[in-house]
């Protein structure tokens, strides 16, 4: 009870104190209490009625003016009518603007449609508040104040221009987004140029709509505007109509989206497919001339081996950094992918040569990378050509770069070649002779020649190795250094090695079927190696019942050994595990690391024809690795052995085995006429 009578007191002071506060301000409404059209002075920090005459109350269905004045307004007012209000207000301050608009009033939550007219009134304390004067009640259609009603909630932005002047109408979306009454037509626009190409159409049409930047409260912000030329209801003076949605976020996301889609997501370079799309766009411009700068890193795999895949993620970004500095801002950087980069040079007048930008180019992109505590050397091969979109496409320009990158590779690599016509028609040739090996790995043209090892203490053949030749059909035998090149660089080196490994295992099971004690060495490069295919293989083969995996000698070049020694180590223990032996062919010409020796499961080392040759001059050389053959229990071979002096210098120092033109050159197996024990 004593709670409920304190509340009612209450609630009797706040109505007194809001009757005092009307009655305050009475001497200013004298007037106004004996018309006979509604009229309140509405509070608009406060959301109250500060003051109202009888119509007012009556239109208000209040018992009084106080009744009403203790009234929360808030309650029940939408956000869109709260800031509808605040604007008035401002304009009240800023320019002593008079309204008058159709409103819609709810009453104890019956809806009353007016004219209202709306002024601004000081309140005694300094504040602006709202006077509110209803001119004529709406007998409209329902539709016609339904639609009044959607202008004034509606998100859409509408609003009414003069041709050169100030808004003479915005909607309260309008009003809330893009500021006051005062901002012209052409101060809306952030670009003039878009202001202009819509006044343009404007004047063609009576109607344009376009996507542009606008100012707003809030900053600028991107619109797609519908604009239409119209005549003021007021005036009948020419206007402009605009309804405006703001697009920001799509227009972002597209943007984003199309970013996405013509740049690299590790570089930020363009990318493949938007170099075609510009290209083709050229292709209507007759005169124009370009030069295409094609290049990549020079053993690029290693550096993803040696420092990991992030490192060389880094090397690329750094490359594609310095490439846009060393370019003109016209000038078209694309990564193709990998480590491939295409850079498309623009012939100007009067400008740097697009050559002259190549070369500075290339003294520009090579150099150290920074890696952790670490520098990586980085050095770049380069292809240049020129070329008329007009009458070139990107993909045959890129062609005659890329062939002329091949041979910035083929003569020494970290070099920049311009293309040349002959250059295209070696490069042909050489297609040519591709697809010549693609057709005979089909046919299987490919044979083993077998050159044999003998050793130096009993003078007996104790193993052959298998060399690959090529049985042209029409050529006769090719020699491997025709065919091997072009097998590594497009791959077909995996095909090779398979067919070699293939027959050279059937030769082992002939041997093993006859009873002939003779072991066979067969070579496996760098890719077969690295490929995962090649352990199934051999454990296929060693499956078999009777193969002797223990006289097969797969010969792997010191390069296989770059990369993670751990997985290259328990790779190759994998495959002395099924019975088969590990020699390093070649040894002392690549990765000479001494410390890989004591990690893998080698049986023989050979030494390369090179230090061979130079006997005795190599003498102190060839000790050194005799030494250590000796101290990790490896059989030492000496290959390339052609003279009588080398024969007799590696059986004084105790060579192990030697193979050379010297005992016998390799041939077919029935040709091979030195007799096997």
């Amino acid at each position: 009870m004593h709670a409920k009578k304190a509340k009612s007191e209450e609630d009797i002071s706040d109505t007194d104190h809001i009757a005092s506060e009307a009655h305050a301000v009475l001497d200013l409404f004298s007037g106004a209490r004996n018309l006979s059209t509604p009229v309140w002075v509405y509070d608009v920090d406060n959301c109250r009625v500060v003051y109202a005459n009888a119509q007012a109350c009556r239109m208000w269905q209040a018992e009084s003016e106080a009744d009403l004045c203790a009234r929360d307004m808030s309650k029940g007012m939408s956000s869109t009518v709260a800031k509808r209000l605040k604007q008035y207000q401002t304009d009240f301050i800023e320019r002593q603007t008079t309204f008058r608009e159709m409103w819609t009033l709810y009453p104890n939550g019956k809806p009353v449609s007016s004219s209202v007219a709306f002024r601004g009134f000081r309140l005694p304390d300094g504040r602006m508040a709202m006077q509110c004067e209803v001119l004529e009640r709406a007998d409209s259609e329902p539709d016609n104040l339904r639609s009044a009603e959607a202008l004034l909630h509606t998100d859409v932005k509408i609003a009414l221009f003069e041709l050169d002047g100030p808004a003479l109408y915005m909607n309260p979306a309008a009003r809330n987004s893009i500021g006051g009454p005062s901002i012209s037509f052409l101060k809306l626009f952030v670009n003039s140029k878009d202001y202009h190409v819509m006044m343009f159409e404007l004047d063609g049409s009576g109607e344009h709509r376009m996507v542009a930047k606008v100012k707003t409260s809030t900053g600028k912000r991107w619109f797609d505007l519908s604009a239409k030329l119209c005549s003021d209801a007021v005036t009948g003076q020419p206007a402009v109509l605009l309804t405006a949605f703001d697009v920001s976020e799509l227009k972002i996301a597209r943007d984003k989206a199309r970013y996405l889609a013509d740049r690299d997501q590790l570089t930020g370079c363009y990318n493949r497919a938007f170099m075609h799309r510009l290209i083709e766009g050229l292709a209507s411009t007759e005169a124009m001339q370009c030069t295409l700068v094609y290049f990549d890193v020079d053993r690029f795999k290693s550096v993803n081996d040696t420092f990991g895949h992030e490192a060389g993620d880094n090397v690329l970004k750094e490359l594609a950094a310095r490439a846009q500095e060393a370019v003109g801002p016209e000038d078209i950087v694309v990564r193709l992918g990998g480590d491939e980069f295409a850079i498309l040079l623009y012939e100007d007048v009067g400008c740097v040569h697009p050559h002259q930008k190549a070369k500075a180019l290339f003294r520009n992109l090579s150099g150290p990378v920074g890696q952790g505590p670490t520098n990586i050397d980085v050095n770049v091969s380069m292809g240049i050509t020129d070329f008329a979109p007009a009458q070139t496409d990107f993909e045959s320009a890129l062609r005659q770069a890329d062939i002329a990158l091949y041979q910035s590779k083929r003569e020494g690599r970290n070099r920049y070649t311009t293309y040349t016509d002959e250059m295209g028609a070696a490069a042909l040739d050489r297609a040519r002779f591709k697809a010549e090996i693609e057709a005979a790995l089909k046919r299987r043209e490919f044979v083993l020649y077998y050159q044999p090892r003998i050793d130096l203490r009993s003078g007996n053949v104790v193993s052959m190795e298998g060399l690959v030749r090529w049985n042209h059909p029409q050529k006769g035998v090719v020699g491997p250094n025709k065919f091997i090149p072009i097998c590594e660089e497009t791959g077909m080196i995996d095909h090779l090695g398979q067919q070699v490994l293939e027959l050279g295992f059937e030769q082992a099971m002939r041997w093993q079927e006859a009873g002939e004690y003779m072991h066979l060495s067969l070579n496996i490069s760098p890719r077969q190696f690295a490929d995962d295919r090649l352990t199934e293989m051999l454990e296929t083969f060693a499956k078999k019942p009777g193969f002797p995996t223990d006289r097969i000698e797969l010969e792997i070049t010191e390069n296989v050994l770059i990369g993670d020694l751990d997985d290259i180590a328990s790779k190759l223990k994998e495959i002395t595990d099924m019975g088969y032996r590990i020699a390093i062919d070649d040894f002392g010409t690549g990765y000479s690391n001494l410390s890989y020796i004591s990690r893998i499961p080698l049986s023989c080392v050979k030494i390369d024809q090179s230090f061979v040759s130079q006997l005795p001059k190599s003498g102190p050389i060839i000790r050194l690795i005799l030494s250590l053959g000796k101290q990790i229990g490896a059989t030492i071979v000496a290959e390339g052995v052609e003279t009588q002096d080398q024969y007799d210098w590696l059986a004084l120092h105790q060579c192990d085995q030697i193979q050379g033109f010297f005992i016998a050159r390799p041939a077919p197996l029935n040709e091979v006429d030195v007799d096997a024990n």
